[in-house]
């Protein structure tokens, strides 16, 4: 296999916006790297969509993105489409994928009352993936999950400039604190790429006491090692962002995306 073009890109993969909190760590130990992110609006939000949907429009959705962007590694930065099809793309296309999953293994060696919680879309927190997580590393803890759909609504409409409805984040609050034992929880796994875009409104609802933690710092430096010794360009280019047509969805203002090194927007 040859190595890859200095020109050749990452291509991000997310439903949303979400992707950016993977994007930027990635962007920091990469500065220079060709950058494309995609967004599939089309289908936004995953959380509710069937396992089945989801295994068959992500694979054939990258297979296109592959196809049309030459990329040297694709990172599904979505805990959602990982967990349910990271094994479908893997299959399907022949290049490095990088998923993303639950944080659970650092947060139970973090917790210091034995109760920590995560926080995802409804479709992540009820994979036998998150059950085979917390059996593995949190198998003496106390593990809570609450999916809050409302949340990733909220980080896409923080990002547009608008206002975040308060409601959102008390409820995703009360979803973990009002089960059993969780008035000990003391760190939080934010189980979906979106949900850091609202670090600061989940830390002010959680309180001081509780630990928010998510994966995008390890899936940067996973990204790293997967393309140590690669050429890269002397100079960033501008990146580029692609959108799925959504019915009622338009992309961003490019100036929520500036601060990503994205430049210009395409839709497919």
């Amino acid at each position: 296999m040859h190595p890859p073009a200095p020109d050749a890109p990452i291509l991000f993969f997310d439903s949303g916006l979400g992707g950016l909190t993977v994007l930027g760590p990635t962007r920091a130990l990469l500065p220079t790297a060709p950058i494309v992110y995609a967004a599939d609006y089309a289908g936004l939000p995953y959380g509710r969509k069937s396992d089945d949907e989801l295994a068959a429009r992500v694979p054939a959705l990258l297979g296109r993105l592959v196809e049309r962007y030459q990329p040297r590694l694709a990172v599904i930065a979505c805990n959602t489409a990982s967990t349910i099809a990271l094994g479908h793309v893997r299959a399907a296309l022949d290049l490095p994928i990088v998923g993303t999953v639950p944080a659970i293994k650092p947060a139970a060696a973090m917790t210091r009352t034995g109760v920590i919680g995560v926080l995802g879309t409804e479709a992540t927190v009820r994979q036998p993936y998150v059950d085979d997580l917390s059996a593995r590393f949190a198998g003496d803890r106390t593990v809570l999950r609450h999916g809050s759909p409302g949340l990733v609504t909220g980080a896409e409409a923080k990002l547009r400039g608008e206002a975040v409805d308060p409601e959102v984040i008390v409820r995703a609050v009360a979803g973990l604190r009002e089960q059993p034992r969780g008035e000990a929880l003391d760190v939080v796994v934010l189980a979906c790429t979106h949900f850091p875009l609202l670090k600061t409104e989940l830390q002010a609802g959680f309180g001081p006491d509780v630990a928010l933690i998510d994966g995008a710092e390890g899936i940067a430096r996973r990204i790293a090692h997967l393309t140590a010794g690669q050429a890269w360009p002397d100079i960033a280019a501008p990146g580029v962002a692609v959108f799925t047509r959504g019915d009622d969805r338009q992309p961003p203002p490019i100036s929520a995306l500036l601060p990503y090194g994205i430049a210009s927007i395409e839709t497919i």
